[in-house]
């Protein structure tokens, strides 16, 4: 049985890559990749598969957490183990390869850890763990980097390994996420030529119409996997392959791509997922998943920040709940990330289509009112459309000029936390969130980059002083997040792939119902993202039985008016 999926799978790639490269390559490809996952037969690790209600992902830099004395990695591992612990199951390792810019996503070299942080060996350390994430930055390379030297130098083995074009060349139909030239000039052992860069001079994009290229990045990947990767995250994948004339994003062959990978993986490595990181509207985002979840495993729900940031601001949760029921269920074999605030900004393109443009200006304000910035681009008419918004989590709900009690703030900040832990699909918790940070406006002074708001480094010992001070807001946010995650992980209806239902009950909350079909269990979460306190009917969501709130202990009586104070979060828990 094994066997004849294995060549059902096979036939699949055979047919992918006619696809991608044509009838005339493709036997040559296949033949290739199958020599090279032959090479790692038996050094692939068997890893735990799926996902469930106990899972979380944290998302974290390597060296977000400094110790002295101590390789930043193993200061992570430690600081985790002791302070977290299985609250959390996965760890996504932002790219701790050596890198040029970009804060690591120019990688120089993706078969490395850079030496200020530790070693491999700390890494497999930490996968002992957990589950960890690391990421795929396979749509460009740096510019210092051992493949673009190669090529500059004229090594052959790294022969149009990037796209060459003549300056003059009609570029006018790429997408464009930058303020800079889709084109940079370098120079090479063959003069002077202009190399296609999506995002910057110094992140050169990979030309995947080279075969070997794509042999190169699953031999990439496939090494991932042997030292200790569980998940892969695809960045910025939308632009992975390019035909001028096109928008070169989102392209048909970007896709059967990515169906490539999960053919390879399916293979070598059936328990690795793939994330596909794609910031753009919610239609181009869900094709990620493929055709019944035959793509990547996981997408970003990348539209809930900036809807949980709007409805908080608003004090009406419409949108989001508008939103929230275009949601569906993909089936066991594919699923949502949920998140509120990553090492990136609040993006402002999945709100495309579902904010009118004041409501947006809105969002634009707040940032700037709070402290942060909105990184845009400039359109050719002269415009320039909002591509993120740049602060903290924390201060994009909370106004750190408005002189409110430490309480409330922390109240609203954890109520928007909330929201991802009862939606379908896994939470992702940004390592910033789970430790109460606020705009790191020195590391923005000291670098100029509006990210850097973030992405501060914390020395452990004074990180953990704050922690133990249960008044700090770093206590309260901390001792908070890991209630919330403890008791969401004893709870089936918030398995990822239990059903969800969103009723609508009135602006004030944004409701969400999980029921679990196999356990027959069923939680409603309920949010008021307002300032006031207010009442609930007793009738629909879970009125035909008793319940009972899992985070205050309260007990409800069947049809009981349900009370909820300004900004707090019940679950309540009712049964078949």
């Amino acid at each position: 049985m094994m066997s004849e999926k294995a060549d059902e799978t096979r036939a699949r790639m055979r047919a992918r890559l006619e696809f991608i490269y044509g009838a005339g390559r493709a036997a040559d490809v296949m033949r290739a990749l199958e020599e090279l996952l032959r090479r790692y037969e038996g050094r692939l690790p068997r890893g735990a598969a799926g996902w469930s209600e106990r899972d979380a992902l944290l998302i974290t830099y390597a060296d977000t957490i400094r110790e002295d004395g101590s390789p930043p990695l193993r200061a992570l591992d430690r600081f985790l183990t002791e302070r977290v612990g299985d609250r959390i199951s996965f760890v996504h390792l932002l790219p701790f390869y050596p890198y040029s810019s970009d804060d690591g996503f120019a990688v120089q070299d993706f078969r490395q850890v850079r030496p200020e942080l530790g070693s491999w060996d700390d890494v497999a350390l930490l996968a002992r763990h957990y589950r960890l994430a690391f990421d795929a930055v396979i749509n460009h390379v740096s510019a210092s980097g051992v493949y673009a030297r190669g090529y500059c130098a004229g090594d052959p083995r790294f022969r149009d390994f990037f796209i060459a074009l003549d300056p003059g060349t009609d570029t006018s139909s790429v997408l464009r996420t930058r303020n800079l030239p889709l084109l940079h000039d370098y120079d090479t052992s063959e003069g002077r030529k202009w190399l296609w860069t999506t995002f910057s001079r110094d992140q050169v994009d990979l030309n995947l119409a080279n075969p070997r290229v794509l042999l190169e990045v699953v031999d990439v990947l496939l090494f991932y996997v042997e030292r200790g990767a569980s998940v892969l995250r695809l960045d910025a994948i939308p632009y992975l392959w390019k035909e001028l004339g096109t928008s070169c994003a989102h392209l048909p062959r970007t896709h059967e791509l990515i169906k490539l990978l999960r053919d390879v993986f399916n293979l070598a490595a059936p328990h690795v997922l793939l994330l596909a990181e794609c910031n753009v509207p919610q239609r181009e985002n869900l094709s990620y998943l493929g055709a019944g979840g035959d793509e990547a495993q996981v997408v970003y729900n990348f539209t809930m920040p900036p809807l949980v940031l709007f409805s908080i601001h608003k004090g009406d949760a419409s949108r989001l709940t508008e939103w929230a029921r275009t949601i569906r269920k993909v089936g066991g074999r594919a699923t949502y990330l949920n998140v509120t605030a990553t090492h990136d900004g609040i993006g402002m393109r999945p709100t495309e289509g579902l904010l009118g443009e004041p409501e947006r200006g809105e969002l634009l304000d707040l940032a700037r009112a709070h402290g942060g910035d909105v990184t845009g681009k400039r359109n050719p008419d002269g415009s320039i459309s909002p591509y993120e918004l740049n602060l903290n989590y924390f201060d994009a709900v909370n106004d750190p000029r408005a002189e409110e009690p430490l309480e409330l703030q922390v109240r609203r900040f954890m109520l928007s936390q909330a929201i991802p832990l009862g939606f379908i699909g896994i939470p992702a918790v940004y390592v910033h969130s789970l430790l109460g940070s606020r705009n790191d406006l020195e590391g923005v002074r000291r670098t100029g980059r509006a990210r850097s708001i973030n992405r501060a480094v914390l020395r452990a010992d004074e990180l953990c002083r704050e922690l133990d001070d249960g008044l700090s807001l770093r206590g309260r946010v901390f001792r908070e997040y890991g209630r919330l995650l403890e008791v969401r992980r004893r709870e089936s209806a918030f398995h990822p792939d239990a059903d969800q239902e969103v009723p609508d009950l009135g602006p004030a909350v944004f409701a969400v119902l999980r029921r679990n079909e196999h356990t027959g269990e069923r939680i409603l979460a309920l949010h008021n993202v307002t300032g006031r306190a207010l009442s609930l009917s007793g009738r629909g969501a879970l009125a035909d039985a008793p319940s009972a709130d899992l985070l205050t202990g309260e007990q409800f009586a069947a049809g009981a008016d349900v009370p909820l104070d300004s900004y707090q979060v019940r679950w309540l828990r009712g049964a078949d």
